[in-house]
């Protein structure tokens, strides 16, 4: 930016304050058009919308086979961080992916019985996935497998279509297509560079559909937990066993005071990862001590044996059940996307490395469109099981791969074992799993924070729990978009005034002590301005206009004769923009008022000389920074005085 500096500016005569005298000494400096070049700008919005991390930085100035090799990284995680594995490393990895294999097979066993699968699918879903993931994807903490959120969810969709008792087949073959197209959706919008789309499920709208899903699962389970085996249309039991009360009951209690006691003490972490395995087992061996399932009390009684089995024939690529398992995944996927993201961005900024959305899209959409074809479920990111791995010192993804060898070795050997475990445990595994889930410190947050993004919470919240789960993600994504309209129609228009003793101009509302200048009124436009905003912004400046003046002749002060918007905040403009800007600039010459302009960015600039809007209000009314405006403002003042 060039500097101009003009004789007229050196000294401002009369003016007693020193600030005033600042600013008159000060050089003022000139606001210049930018080089237009569209195609640039074209390029470099393009590549800020879909390459803002510039993924090819690593290429430029490589030989073929280093590009090779970095191409095969870039897909490949494994092979960048595989080179500098250590046996140190694989101690700890062999602790943390034990520690969680140990928390995940009792809980994916409760899981697919969420989904309405039978309980192998569970343990297929932490086979297969975390495997493609330890390989594709480039977090070191997170821990793949079935979750409770998305289980419910896929099964609350799937139940809309089909029966689980009546119709196992088809209903277990639209679940494989689910997967599979959540997978493709989570994959393409990698591929794509699509990412910053699932920002539109904010964090206030998963805060309360994470709410919601955890109450629907607790009252689900409420069945399993106290044996009750059907319900009357009024409220009273029908059936219920005190044994399966005595079991669920027992175990959720301690269940919840390990959590408690890991949450207390850090170091103590593997308590509450190792207590649902330990809580399984105990309460199988009480279950065939005892024989109480000959009284009532319900069983898993089978598990098949053996790894996963081949289901690619089972998804449908064609029938009426293809764009249901396309709706299906697409909704489950984009929610599994998110939660997995979320749990990855939280770990690594934890441990300090850069997480790659768009790698981690690809990674899980490929995991989970292998795992269709290998009979798993929607596999995604599980934050208890994350938190444990962080906190039993996981290194890099080789805990999954462990965590996958021990789901094997309980595939291949263990599960004729489960024959006696419980419903009631796993209904206790559940319910302790979605408890904290209710996160009561981040809805007071809200509340204290943003009121909009409280409402956003409260929307899904009461959505999830009253209607559905896919009307409460519905509900959420609505106000929150709700929100951002409101916010970009009626944008903040602030008045500034001068901070005494300097040359900066602020928010009077924030700032009491900055005064007004008299018989100029300065705004300061927070937003871009857009047809949705244009004429709300107009109208705005004009009212401050008519109530300012009315306010000088209250205080018997000269009335406003010079209008000065600061632009700084304004990084775009379109046509209906300028068009108010026009139509303020004429109502402002009828009321014998001086439209300036402060400080426009490069975008904003080169728009208005194209208009011609310059030229209409004048070269001089241009101006870099407020200061300048009304040190020239003065100027004329004392002039015409």
């Amino acid at each position: 930016m060039s500097r101009r500096i003009s004789d007229e500016n050196k000294l401002d005569i009369g003016s007693g304050n020193s600030s005033h005298r600042n600013e008159s000494l000060a050089p003022r400096h000139g606001v210049e058009r930018p080089e237009k070049n569209i195609l640039k700008d074209i390029g470099s919005t393009f590549k800020e919308t879909f390459f803002h991390d510039d993924p090819l930085r690593n290429f430029k100035g490589q030989p073929a086979s280093k590009r090779l090799l970095l191409s095969l990284q870039a897909v490949f995680p494994i092979f960048e961080w595989g080179r500098n594995y250590s046996f140190a490393k694989l101690k700890g990895d062999l602790i943390a992916g034990a520690t969680i294999a140990s928390l995940c097979i009792p809980q994916d066993i409760a899981y697919a019985k969420l989904a309405g699968l039978l309980p192998q699918y569970g343990l297929y879903s932490s086979f297969v996935p975390p495997l493609i993931y330890a390989f594709m994807g480039s977090s070191r903490d997170i821990a793949i497998g079935p979750v409770a959120v998305i289980s419910l969810l896929l099964g609350t969709l799937l139940g809309a279509e089909l029966d689980p008792d009546e119709n196992p087949t088809e209903y277990l073959h639209l679940a494989f297509t689910a997967t599979f197209f959540a997978g493709i959706t989570q994959a393409a919008l990698g591929f794509l560079r699509l990412g910053f789309l699932i920002e539109f499920l904010s964090h206030a709208a998963t805060v309360g559909f994470m709410a919601g899903a955890a109450i629907t699962i607790g009252l689900q389970q409420l069945k399993g937990l106290l044996g009750i085996k059907t319900f009357t249309k009024s409220t009273d039991i029908v059936s219920w066993n005190w044994q399966t009360i005595a079991i669920g009951i027992s175990f959720l209690a301690f269940l919840l005071v390990t959590k408690y006691i890991g949450k207390k003490h850090k170091k103590l972490f593997w308590i509450p990862a190792i207590a649902p395995l330990f809580s399984v087992i105990l309460a199988t061996v009480i279950v065939f001590a005892t024989r109480v399932d000959k009284k009532g009390v319900q069983i898993v009684k089978h598990i098949d044996r053996g790894i996963n089995p081949p289901s690619l024939h089972k998804i449908y690529f064609s029938g009426p059940f293809l764009m249901k398992g396309f709706r299906i995944g697409a909704i489950a996927g984009i929610i599994a996307l998110t939660e997995a993201v979320a749990i990855g961005r939280t770990f690594a900024a934890l441990k300090d490395y850069s997480l790659d959305g768009n790698r981690e899209m690809i990674a899980l959409g490929t995991m989970n469109i292998v795992g269709s074809m290998t009979s798993c479920y929607i596999a995604t990111g599980s934050f208890s099981r994350s938190a444990v791995n962080y906190m039993a010192g996981c290194h890099t993804a080789v805990s999954n791969i462990v965590m996958s060898m021990i789901v094997v070795l309980t595939l291949e050997v263990i599960t004729p074992l489960f024959k006696y475990v419980p419903n009631a445990i796993l209904a206790s595994i559940i319910i302790s799993a979605v408890v904290p889930l209710v996160d009561v410190d981040a809805i007071k947050l809200l509340w204290k924070i943003d009121k909009f993004d409280f409402v956003a919470c409260m929307g899904a919240f009461f959505g999830v729990i009253f209607v559905s789960v896919e009307i409460g993600i519905l509900v959420a994504v609505c106000i929150s978009f709700a929100k951002i309209l409101l916010q970009v129609t009626r944008p903040r228009v602030a008045l500034l005034g001068n901070l005494p003793g300097t040359t900066i101009y602020r928010n009077v509302e924030q700032y009491p002590a900055a005064t007004k200048v008299p018989g100029v009124l300065v705004v300061r436009v927070d937003s871009s301005i857009y047809f949705s905003n244009s004429n709300y912004v107009k109208d705005r400046i004009l009212r401050w206009v008519t109530d300012e003046d009315e306010l000088s002749n209250q205080n018997h002060l000269p009335r406003i004769e010079h209008a000065i918007i600061d632009m700084s905040p304004v990084i775009d403009i379109d046509t209906s923009g300028i068009h108010a800007l026009e139509d303020l600039y004429k109502s402002l010459v009828k009321r014998d008022v001086q439209l300036i302009l402060s400080n426009p960015g490069p975008v904003v600039m080169t728009k208005l000389h194209d208009s011609k809007f310059l030229e209409a209000i004048g070269q001089d009314k241009m101006f870099l920074t407020v200061g300048d405006a009304i040190r020239a403002c003065r100027r004329k003042l004392q002039e015409e005085a």
